[in-house]
């Protein structure tokens, strides 16, 4: 069981940064962004391929994370300025970057075995050194580390999300035709958020990239329905009452799905089996708020979970 949450915390705080991009355009704009499936191993290839190169790690993952902005960036234009469905968009931008990326590493992977990451840095810049630290303070360590910058992000969204520009955007995913009356350019704010969103999932793929250490073209295949699955059972659980819990719900929902993997993996579950899982999960998470489940308000912990099945997503109202 150690395992399973340590696994869940690590993995979960990883993906967090990908679960709020999706949020950002998934939900609150509206956009079902595709992008996300060639952003994440975009960020990772960019990052390996600058380490590799002999980069900073840590300019290596900013460089990733920059990666993915402009491959949001592009979706964005296309959309807007060149007036492509935002689906196709998606799709064609995911085309373009699986040819960048060969471009970038040279092959499909690329190996960092014996290369400083970016966790060994940070923990360099604190005094601590990985050769010194047990396997279990390694882990906690790197748990850390990932809970300041996920909180960071978390902060940082969440104040922007309350300023006068991310009203807009808010406004946008909630009434485009009447914030478009208002006069406002509603295909400036679409183009700021995928920037910003890719900009999130980029840099949740330079750090998985750090982690597991290297990167693959086929890394970032499906990980759109695991982060949907995080946003939809984080904004179940935790994120009904205002933005500051839906944000924060976001992450723990991500926390939660890897752990369910996680644990998956602990009893034996086949690793084949963990796409109908995440399949699965998706369809019980979107179905479930159309059936009436009686009795469970009344209970704890269980009424959070009873409004966030009853109540429709209340993302822009705040």
């Amino acid at each position: 069981m150690e395992n399973v949450v340590i696994n869940g915390l690590q993995q979960g705080l990883l993906y967090g940064f990908m679960a709020l991009g999706v949020l950002l355009t998934f939900q609150i704009l509206g956009f079902p962004d595709l992008t996300v499936e060639g952003t994440f191993p975009l960020g990772a290839a960019v990052t390996a391929s600058a380490v590799v190169k002999g980069t900073d790690p840590f300019m290596a993952v900013l460089l990733g994370a920059a990666a993915g902005g402009l491959a949001g960036a592009a979706t964005g234009l296309m959309h807007t300025r060149l007036k492509i469905n935002n689906i196709l968009a998606g799709i064609l931008t995911t085309s373009a970057i699986y040819t960048v990326m060969l471009r970038t590493m040279g092959r499909p992977n690329t190996p960092l075995l014996g290369q400083d990451n970016f966790f060994s840095q940070v923990l360099g810049w604190l005094g601590l050194y990985e050769n010194r630290l047990s396997l279990l303070e390694l882990q906690i360590a790197t748990i850390s580390i990932l809970l300041i910058l996920v909180l960071a992000a978390r902060l940082l969204l969440g104040w922007f999300l309350k300023t006068d520009l991310g009203l807009t955007i808010r406004a946008t995913g909630n009434n485009e035709k009447m914030i478009r009356a208002l006069g406002v350019n509603t295909d400036n704010t679409k183009l700021l958020t995928l920037i910003i969103a890719n900009f999130l999932v980029g840099l949740s793929g330079a750090l998985v990239c750090q982690i597991q250490g290297f990167a693959d073209v086929g890394m970032g295949i499906g990980v759109l329905v695991a982060a949907i699955a995080s946003v939809i059972v984080g904004e179940m659980l935790f994120g009904g009452k205002n933005l500051g819990m839906l944000l924060t719900g976001v992450i723990l929902g991500s926390v939660i799905y890897r752990a369910l993997l996680a644990l998956g993996l602990r009893l034996n579950l086949p690793a084949e089996d963990f796409k109908m899982v995440t399949a699965v999960l998706v369809l019980l998470a979107l179905t479930l708020p159309n059936f009436k489940i009686n009795g469970i308000s009344k209970i704890g912990i269980l009424a959070p979970l009873r409004r966030g099945l009853t109540r429709n997503p209340g993302v822009n109202k705040q």
